[in-house]
């Protein structure tokens, strides 16, 4: 039998959930996809603390199966850039359908990503395969996808919280990470986070977000 242990659970009254429920979702609708960043630095042991927060997330059999790999050397940056941009060039000169691009086009994007050396800190996100258990025993992931999506969400909604911008880039494809970084190959290139302020000229495109009853059904 697993060991157990009692519940530590904030039971609020109603008044103070409905309040903080509208709080929330008033600080998460002015989170923005940011692509023009600021060098400036983030302070000391913020990004650990948003990580922990994202190690947090529920995971199928709580074998937590993923790995965050940060990188803050310029260098380093500049690689990722180079290889991500060849693969961006291939996507926009042929690889994806016009339908894609067609949809993509209001965003203004294209094989450029300055922001890949620019921003202070790129958090590469893998999805893996195989962990270890509880036990210390090697196991398969179950449900890695799911899980680490779940916890990509916390992680994108921590630095929200904290006061920092993000942008979620998926290069197609991302196995250059695997081999810039020394990460095995059981290891999936799940995101690419960028991470930092954005720059004093920062500009968003003008976007809608569907309303509650396009997106959710009561029963």
């Amino acid at each position: 039998m697993s060991a157990t242990q009692p519940l530590d659970f904030n039971d609020l009254p109603d008044e103070v959930m409905q309040e903080l429920g509208e709080v929330i979702c008033q600080e998460m609708r002015s989170r923005r996809t940011v692509r023009d960043f600021s060098s400036r630095a983030i302070p000391e042991r913020v990004l650990e603390a948003c990580l922990m927060a994202a190690g947090t997330a529920p995971s199928g059999a709580n074998l937590q199966p993923w790995h965050f790999a940060v990188v803050r050397g310029g260098e380093m940056k500049k690689q990722i850039r180079e290889a991500a941009e060849q693969e961006e060039r291939a996507f926009y000169d042929g690889r994806a359908p016009d339908e894609w691009l067609d949809v993509l086009s209001h965003l203004c994007t294209d094989a450029s990503k300055p922001f890949l050396e620019v921003a202070p800190a790129l958090i590469v996100i893998f999805q893996k395969s195989k962990t270890t258990d509880h036990r210390g025993v090697e196991s398969k992931t179950y449900y890695p996808k799911e899980s680490v999506g779940i916890a990509t969400g916390f992680l994108i909604a921590a630095l929200h919280r904290v006061g920092l911008a993000t942008l979620t880039h998926t290069p197609c494809s991302m196995k250059f990470l695997n081999k810039l970084l020394g990460r095995p190959s059981g290891e999936k290139p799940f995101l690419l986070l960028v991470v930092g302020y954005p720059s004093e000229d920062c500009k968003v495109p003008v976007i809608e977000k569907k309303p509650i009853d396009e997106i959710v059904s009561f029963y």
